[in-house]
């Protein structure tokens, strides 16, 4: 892969955005995450992925460590610094354009390994240096449609694709 589908992954964010945009979320299951803390987790994750996009295209080295990026404490604080979803649907909009554009950046640089550790439930868990290229691509196809499945299942009225 010597370069980042860029189109794909803000097609993806489109997606999630426009799901966030739609509203109608009830509560979660217990132990489940809110529509608000998602989208909390997408932002402060795509911080992390933009810290280590420009490390790469600086050839600095970099580990991303998502651990469900941010633990619960620090996406209520977030949720409660946003003060609500709308503002956190600006915040997540906001990132994931500075992404996408640092992503559009990294032609051959997609190749750089960077130790990586992603976890989250059974359908994501790498720990081992991936080419960032392959980071981003995991990204779009298995994390953030797994976050629009999430956000669906809390919508109070199935949504209609």
């Amino acid at each position: 892969m010597d370069e980042v589908d860029a189109v794909e992954l803000r097609r993806a964010y489109e997606l999630v955005l426009a799901e966030v945009d739609a509203g109608g979320f009830g509560p979660p299951a217990d132990g489940e995450l809110g529509a608000d803390q998602i989208v909390a987790h997408l932002a402060a994750n795509d911080e992390l992925m933009s810290e280590a996009t420009e490390a790469v295209l600086a050839g600095s080295p970099f580990a991303y460590y998502d651990l469900e990026t941010i633990h619960r404490p620090q996406l209520d604080a977030l949720v409660s610094e946003c003060g609500g979803l709308d503002a956190l649907a600006a915040l997540l909009r906001a990132t994931s354009q500075k992404l996408c554009a640092l992503a559009e950046r990294l032609g051959p640089a997609a190749e750089t390994s960077v130790d990586t550790v992603l976890r989250e439930g059974f359908d994501l868990d790498v720990d081992e240096s991936l080419p960032w290229g392959r980071v981003l691509d995991l990204h779009t196809r298995v994390h953030l449609p797994m976050h629009l499945a999430q956000l669906r299942a809390l919508r109070r009225q199935p949504h209609l694709a």
